[in-house]
């Protein structure tokens, strides 16, 4: 497979790519810089709004005729540790959704009791500025050293606004998981270096390079399920989940935090670099795949209906849903494709906008409990609209952003696989 890419002095007035990973990077330090933490809060939503500047910028740049990478960056630092970014359109869009929702965060967080700390802070736009890495960059080293920086940040996270009772249980077990992830994702950019340097008796990690040539049928299967493996667990599908509903049931700065970098990154992963890289690997495994998310699909929402909190109950709700977006990556069709990462948007937003009226709804009866949370629409009249319609969003129903996106995937799953994964999607 062969990648064109336009230079980004063609594009713009300044490398925006670099702009965009370095920009949350200065503002850490100025907000580190404050002795006042009200202050340190303002410079944290400045730079967070000056990121999403960038990110419009980069939008209406973006030109959308040429199929090729735009923007493009190089800088040969130390081989096999390059630096190469340039995005696509779906790039693009996770890094305007990713700005957006992280702005939201900070500017959430203005309505807590007790305000964000200036270290806090310093988490989110590092976090911020990760991200950006992993949406810019497509030198696998790069995703993988972001990929475990935000591992760290966000347990730091979990630890510092927690709101359950098993907050160390909850950590222990994201930590299992995701190290566990991490270190098969690892394994699997590395025999990909691999696999460069014994042809080519040099290490490579650049997804142009990597993807000039094929991988050894012998072990195809193997680096397809190392990467799979690492990112499907931060999406999550089952039924590498288990860590989701306990570090669900932790503050809503946490919980966002992680669902903001699992379900987009995990997507976007999978889209970047697997389907490229190892396209007869995944079709090889293509009806597996589609048989362990139609499960999940049933699995979650079953388990969701049994919930007696409404984090695990939104937990459940998350894994059940993003297996539909799992099958129309799979399902390798156009429109299911689009449909997809309408999706992964739309979760985004739509799950973000439901944890944050729970947590709402949490400060004010400090209960979260179903069976105690009845009558509050009268009380609540917006927080109950709010999440209402986000609500609406998440199941696809007509009018919504979800049903263009969910119609997508089940047109094409019925092309590709019949009514089955179909109808369970629906």
């Amino acid at each position: 497979m062969m990648y064109t890419e336009i230079h980004w002095s063609l594009q713009s007035a300044f490398p925006v790519l670099s702009a965009l990973q370095l920009l949350p990077l200065a503002f850490v330090l100025l907000v580190w810089a404050q002795r006042s933490e009200k202050i340190a809060v303002k410079v944290a939503i400045a730079g967070s709004l000056a990121e999403l500047f960038l990110g419009i910028y980069l939008y209406t740049g973006f030109e959308l005729q040429p199929a090729s990478m735009q923007f493009a960056e190089f800088s040969m630092l130390f081989s096999p540790f390059s630096y190469h970014a340039a995005v696509d359109g779906i790039s693009v869009l996770f890094i305007l959704l990713s700005a957006l929702l992280l702005l939201i965060i900070l500017v959430y967080g203005l309505t807590f009791r007790h305000p964000l700390e200036k270290q806090e802070l310093a988490a989110i736009l590092a976090i911020e500025s990760s991200l950006m890495v992993q949406f810019t960059n497509v030198n696998l080293l790069w995703f993988l050293v972001a990929s475990a920086l935000q591992l760290l940040l966000v347990a730091y996270l979990l630890k510092q606004r927690s709101t359950s009772a098993q907050t160390d249980l909850a950590l222990s077990r994201y930590f299992q998981f995701m190290l566990v992830g991490l270190l098969l994702l690892t394994l699997g950019i590395f025999m990909l270096g691999w696999n460069h340097a014994h042809v080519h008796e040099k290490w490579e990690f650049d997804l142009f390079e990597l993807a000039k040539h094929e991988i050894p049928v012998a072990f195809r299967s193997v680096v397809f399920f190392l990467l799979f493996y690492g990112l499907a667990v931060r999406i999550p599908l089952f039924p590498l989940h288990g860590w989701f509903p306990l570090v669900a049931e932790h503050g809503t700065v946490a919980i966002a935090g992680v669902l903001l970098i699992g379900i987009k990154v995990g997507a976007f992963g999978l889209v970047r670099f697997v389907l490229p890289l190892l396209p007869e690997a995944v079709m090889q495994w293509q009806i597996h795949i589609m048989a362990f998310a139609t499960a999940g699909i049933f699995y979650a929402a079953l388990l969701a209906l049994l919930q007696t909190n409404l984090r695990r109950l939104l937990a459940f709700a998350v894994v059940s849903h993003t297996s539909i977006m799992i099958i129309g990556l799979f399902s390798l069709e156009h429109a299911a494709f689009q449909g997809s990462m309408l999706l992964a948007v739309n979760y985004g937003l739509a799950a973000a906008g439901l944890l944050f009226m729970t947590g709402m709804v949490y400060r004010r009866t400090h209960t979260l409990r179903l069976d105690r949370l009845g009558g509050l629409f009268d009380r609540l009249p917006l927080i109950g609209i709010t999440f209402f319609i986000a609500g609406l969003s998440i199941v696809g129903m007509p009018g919504t952003p979800g049903f263009d996106a969910a119609h997508l995937v089940l047109e094409a799953a019925i092309v590709r696989f019949g009514a089955l994964p179909s109808i369970a999607a629906a």
